[in-house]
């Protein structure tokens, strides 16, 4: 087979018994990806996927997969909050089918030793872009798309057991004060796609419910707000959203100064919290409802720890010893989150934890990616279904692609993890992608289901399995049990 002349590689795969499957993992040439022949030998099968579309391949493959993706997830164990367990694939076409489909979103090769320890892992993603495509554009959250990071058969194929389902309001619609009403068109259409793929995903309200739904063989989706809820802060809003599921909730708006907390990103306005501000703080302490201090300013981050009862989250943010930018969080405010339980989450992009691809990026666009004086300046005379129109492009967000050169590769991505470990400890770090809201990937990951490669690069830096399922999941659960339990 002249098409596997790259470089082999055999791989006994853990959930295939007996077949020996010979896979040419695809290198990069000239920014695309070249072809992939696989041949099974027991059934001498061949067939390429397609060059620079991820999760493309033959219609009867297709269909295999769709077909084969929720009997898998159905032979999982219950989990716990440590670990989670896979049993062994009876089918072992059915094997075969999930490892090409989680293979096409690589560039790099995955033991057969990490493959195998990320299937057994809880993965808890803290932050992923799921609904906003499909209000802008249309479709389902359970189809299949050639383009962007995620959809519910690429999180599975990417291990993904649980994760922060974000609900996305985006700054345009804050100077026309539709932010409340925007929050409810994402979250109607939200309940509507998650009950329409009802054998696929539910929504966890718990700890105790995700454990549940994962038993059952299905992802569990945390209701999770990034944005404004309301500018002004009425915690009757807040009530009501936590009613209609709402577990999670970022205290300030984005990259916008709210009436009641301060952005990193924008002026401030009340020097971190006003009173209103631990007012809100406190309802969320009552209700159950996760903070997430990403996106606010240092003052905010202290103050909210001063006031808070519970321990709060940053689901996606980086280190600003590594990229001096205000979106990020200094080592002293990692210690204090940590010290009070909480846990930081690391976006997967290189914007965050890169220099050189934030100044290349910044160059680029002509601004810092967090700039929104554009919207400020603007004026409030648009129709919602205006704003709609003009906000319908950027979505998914995938951030333009980066120059090789320049990009980290997920070894270099998981050593921003290793310092942060050295400054808060491993129980206080977690994946939180930011999947289809921006972020530039690590060289060779294409979408969620490029995630095996972390797992890889922790296994040879020497990370334990104790310490890969900590990051992978086990302390997001832990901390949004400690939260939510008995609420």
């Amino acid at each position: 087979m002249k098409r596997l002349r790259d470089y082999w590689t055999g791989i006994h795969n853990h959930y295939l018994h007996g077949p020996v499957v010979y896979l040419c993992y695809p290198r990069r040439i000239s920014g695309q990806r070249s072809a992939v022949s696989v041949q099974l030998q027991s059934e001498r099968a061949e067939f390429d996927l397609v060059p620079g579309l991820p999760g493309t391949r033959p219609a009867r493959y297709r269909a295999e997969m769709h077909a084969a993706a929720a009997p898998a997830k159905a032979e999982r164990r219950p989990l716990s909050a440590e670990s989670s367990h896979r049993r062994k694939l009876k089918n072992p076409s059915l094997g075969l089918i999930l490892l090409l489909s989680a293979m096409a979103g690589l560039d790099a090769e995955v033991s057969p030793q990490a493959q195998k320890l990320h299937n057994e892992a809880f993965v808890f993603d803290g932050h992923v872009h799921m609904i906003t495509r499909q209000f802008y554009h249309g479709g389902d959250i359970g189809q299949r798309y050639a383009d962007g990071h995620v959809d519910l058969p690429r999180l599975r194929e990417g291990g993904v057991d649980a994760f922060m389902f974000t609900l996305y309001v985006t700054e345009k619609y804050y100077p026309q004060r539709y932010e409340t009403k925007q929050l409810m068109r994402l979250f109607d259409l939200a309940l509507a796609q998650i009950g329409r793929n009802r054998d696929k995903i539910e929504i966890a309200l718990n700890a105790n419910d995700i454990e549940r739904i994962n038993a059952a063989g299905r992802l569990a989706a945390v209701l999770d707000l990034e944005g404004s809820f309301d500018l002004d802060g009425d915690v009757g809003v807040l009530r009501g959203f936590h009613r209609l599921g709402l577990r999670v909730v970022q205290l300030p708006a984005h990259n916008w100064a709210n009436e009641y907390a301060d952005s990193c990103c924008a002026p401030a306005k009340w020097q971190g919290l006003n009173e209103h501000g631990r007012e809100v703080v406190r309802e969320m302490n009552r209700l159950g409802i996760l903070i997430n201090v990403s996106h606010a300013s240092d003052q905010t981050i202290e103050q909210t720890l001063a006031v808070s009862t519970h321990p709060i989250v940053a689901t996606h943010h980086g280190m600003r010893a590594l990229n001096n930018i205000p979106r990020n969080m200094t080592d002293e405010l990692m210690k204090k989150i940590a010290a009070r339980g909480g846990v930081i989450g690391f976006q997967i992009g290189n914007d965050f934890h890169n220099r050189k691809i934030f100044e290349w990026r910044s160059q680029r666009e002509g601004k810092v990616f967090w700039d929104t004086t554009e919207i400020a300046r603007g004026k409030a005379t648009l129709s919602i279904f205006e704003i709609d129109k003009l906000v319908a492009p950027q979505f998914p967000m995938v951030g333009p692609e980066g120059p090789d050169e320049l990009l980290m590769s997920p070894d270099d991505w998981v050593g921003v993890v290793d310092r942060a470990i050295q400054v808060v400890g491993e129980d206080h770090v977690a994946l939180g992608s930011d999947f289809d809201g921006g972020p530039i990937l690590p060289r060779g990951m294409h979408d969620v289901r490029g995630l095996p490669l972390i797992t890889e690069a922790m296994l040879r830096r020497g990370y334990s399995k104790q310490r890969i399922r900590k990051f992978l999941g086990g302390n997001l659960l832990r901390v949004f049990r400690q939260v939510t339990q008995g609420r």
